[in-house]
Formats: C-alpha cells, structure tokens, sequence
C-alpha cells in the first residue's frame, strides 16, 4: 500500500497560514498581497462553497511546507494567480503593485480570453500547451494551484467534472510535475487514489 495523500487546508485563514516558516522581513510583502486578492476576490466561492481565499491560500502552503519555497515574489504570485484571470483585475494593476516578477509568473498562469471565433475549450487547450515552455517558477505555482484543486477533487459537486479534471491532470499536468521530485511523488500518490474517477462511472468501489 502506498503512502495516504497529504493535503494542505487554509480553513484558518491568512492568520493561520501567515504562521509558517517565512522570514519575518518578507511577511509584509505576503500581508499586501493577500489583502489585494481579498478585495478583489470578494465573497467569490469555490465549487463546494468554500470562500476562495482558501484556494490561494492552501496553494502558499503547499509553497512552504511541501516545496520549501522562500522567494517572495513566487509566494506574492501564488496569492495573486486567478486575480486577473477571474475577477476585474488586470496584470498592468499587479505589475504596478507588485512589480514586473510577480505580474509576469502571474501572466503565465492566467487563460487569455477567447478571440473571435474560439471556443473557451481551445483556449484551454492552448494554455495548457503553453505551460510546458513556463519558467520554473511560473511552473511551481502552476503545480501548487491545481494540487489545491484536486487534493480533495470528490468533493466537487458535479461528478463529470471529477473525471474530467482527473483526467485532464493525469494528461496536461503530471508530465509538467515530473522534474520536481516532492510534485512528483505528491501527483503519483494522488493518482493512484482517485484512479476509480477514470472507470465509466467514476465511482469509487467499496473497500478498494
């Protein structure tokens, strides 16, 4: 049997996360950033309802405690990477805030909107194709994003977007993880427990 998932929770907020290891010099920096994606995240919600923040927020954790990930901007980034993506922000305001480091790692892991004549699904595709030529820490983010989306990928609420996101990660994902060893180990692990989520029904068997 192989070692059980870990997962990383930010129920407690920024108070509960600001708490891990980072130097105390930086932690300002962090502070500004989640205050920005705070307010222009709003009340925004998760699938399973839980405040958005979370997700940002479990993405820093996974940063520090299971990277070990130091470098500010790359933390700033992590915080920031569905601002601009999903709410009203634009990278030219997180560029202006933050700096050309922060709006560019946060330019890498933001969808471009459609243009004329494309369909949401080939903008997908396409930036997801992007992804491999991403710079390292642009890459780290986008690894630290999508393991806080499918950490606990049976709680979504629609059970064809479980195995539609199981897959899409197996296929798109995992290969970009394999050059890091702790992302490796981590999506070869999480792989194996939701393998049931790739049968025709997605269900998982009991007692498996």
């Amino acid at each position: 049997m192989g070692a059980a998932l870990r997962t990383f929770e930010a129920a407690g907020g920024w108070p509960e996360v600001r708490g891990l290891a980072v130097d105390p010099a930086d932690l300002a920096e962090l502070d500004e950033a989640v205050e920005f994606a705070v307010r222009w995240h709003g009340d925004q919600r998760r699938p399973a309802g839980e405040p958005y923040l979370e997700h940002l927020l479990e993405a820093v954790r996974v940063l520090v405690e299971g990277v070990g990930v130091t470098d500010t901007d790359v933390l700033r980034a992590a915080v920031l990477h569905d601002v601009v993506e999903d709410t009203g922000c634009s990278l030219d305001e997180v560029r202006e805030r933050f700096g050309p480091r922060v709006a560019e790692l946060v330019g890498w892991v933001t969808k471009d909107e459609p243009a004329e004549g494309q369909s949401k699904a080939e903008v997908r595709a396409a930036y997801l194709d992007r992804l491999r030529h991403a710079p390292e820490d642009a890459l780290l983010v986008k690894l630290a994003d999508r393991l806080s989306n499918v950490q606990r990928l049976d709680t979504h609420p629609r059970p064809e977007k479980r195995r539609a996101y199981y897959r899409e990660t197996l296929a798109t994902i995992v290969p970009l993880a394999r050059q890091h060893p702790w992302f490796r180990a981590w999506y070869a692990t999480w792989a194996r427990e939701f393998a049931y989520l790739d049968t025709p029904d997605g269900r998982q068997v009991p007692g498996a």
